[in-house]
């Protein structure tokens, strides 16, 4: 990908978007549409903090301009020109980086690499409001994965050992916005190398997680996966990969024949789209069983007009 114009320096008004614009810079040839849409973001974000000064008009004129040249670049790319699959790609890939972190987490491996997946998982779900609002799913994952990002940093820090996997939040007691910083303080500018215990979306172990369904932890928000399979014993430079679970596939929609009394709302037509976008955006990560069961989801809808 062709490199994009130098950004002019971030004027203060916009310290709150700069992580965001660092994690752009970070995907731009990781995953380029994760860096648009991060740009986007930040673009939107700093049009409702101060699009009259001339130092900010000026930085997001120049953002404007990358916007544009990476919308070219990616040409005819799904994920641009749609935006359910855009949605689904960058909630699935933050979903991903969510999930390496809370592995890692859970295992106790308590490192640099680990608390930035967490903040930037954090970091993506703020992305995704360019799409509309959050579901409170997401929220939840966004105020933990931050909290538990500053709570880490701030053990290693002093000197102590991170509680490891879910513990009990207190909502009086977690101010996200006045922990953000202390817990991206230390976090690594560059984009992650690959290792062992650095998140990488192909080294991801599958799962049956995605934005729509994850089973809930103890005491983490509500859609925290209990458990992500890692394994155990192995030493070498990559996740080692785990079979594939499969969900059991219901009978009943074999042989299921949409009636003739069913009306299909445009509501629920949006939504078995969407289903079908979510499968597809995992089967880019090979996770036939987040596909299976979300393509399941969307033919119940449209034969029986139920989820």
């Amino acid at each position: 990908m062709a490199a994009l114009a130098t950004l002019p320096p971030l004027p203060p008004q916009f310290k709150s978007i700069q992580h965001h614009l660092r994690t752009a810079q970070e995907h731009d040839k990781r995953d380029p549409v994760v860096a648009y849409y991060c740009r986007l973001y930040a673009m939107q974000t700093g049009m409702k903090i101060d699009s009259k000064t001339p130092e900010c008009r000026k930085f997001l004129s120049r953002l404007m301009d990358q916007l544009e040249a990476l919308k070219k670049q990616l040409g005819d790319n799904e994920a641009i020109t749609q935006e359910i699959v855009g949605s689904a790609h960058l909630e699935n890939y933050a979903l991903k980086m969510f999930l390496y972190a809370d592995n890692e987490d859970r295992a106790g491996r308590f490192h640099k690499n680990m608390i930035k997946s967490f903040y930037t998982a954090s970091l993506l779900i703020d992305v995704i409001t360019v799409f509309g609002e959050l579901t409170d799913e997401n929220v939840k994952h966004r105020k933990y994965a931050r909290w538990k990002a500053t709570y880490i940093h701030n053990c290693l820090k002093n000197g102590e050992t991170p509680q490891a996997g879910p513990v009990g939040i207190e909502e009086d007691n977690v101010d996200v916005e006045e922990n953000e910083d202390a817990g991206a303080t230390s976090l690594p500018t560059q984009p992650l190398q690959p290792s062992s215990s650095t998140y990488d979306p192909s080294n991801m172990p599958s799962s049956g997680y995605t934005g729509i369904q994850i089973p809930p932890g103890a005491h983490a928000p509500a859609n925290t996966p209990a458990e992500v399979p890692h394994s155990t014993g192995v030493t070498s430079n990559t996740i080692q990969p785990t079979p594939q679970t499969i969900p059991a596939i219901d009978p009943a929609l074999f042989s299921t024949v949409s009636q003739g009394d069913i009306r299909l709302t445009p509501e629920d037509f949006a939504r078995a789209q969407k289903y079908c976008k979510y499968a597809g955006s995992a089967l880019q990560y090979e996770d036939v069983s987040t596909a299976v069961q979300n393509l399941q989801k969307a033919l119940k809808l449209l034969t029986t007009g139920r989820e």
